[in-house]
């Protein structure tokens, strides 16, 4: 298994109006960063897993858990924003499938 893909995680900090600064303080903060093996899910498995055939959900590998309060991730620096649906940690990697942020990218 190949970890080829850069994997950037995010928390969503609500935007807020800093009196001091005259800025908006807050917003995507980047809270881990690591290499990832990242596969797509077929439609088979995703009805199995999901119920329904869902477009854009992928499964992500890591070597090691995040121990952060992530909101999304991105793969490769790309715009497309990635949620949690569940996560598994099994013997050697940590398995998090992901779908794609619908309306909020």
């Amino acid at each position: 298994m190949r970890f080829d893909h850069e994997i950037n995680f995010y928390t969503e900090e609500s935007k807020h109006y800093n009196p001091l600064t005259s800025q908006t303080d807050g917003g995507p903060k980047l809270v881990a960063s690591m290499m990832g093996n990242v596969t797509d899910v077929g439609a088979d498995r995703t009805v199995r897993l999901l119920g329904s055939i869902t477009q854009g959900v992928k499964i992500i590998r890591i070597v090691e858990p995040i121990e952060k309060k992530w909101a999304y991730l991105t793969i490769d620096d790309g715009s497309t924003k990635y949620r949690m649906r569940t996560t598994t940690i099994p013997l050697k990697n940590v398995s998090i499938l992901v779908g794609e942020d619908i309306g909020k990218s």
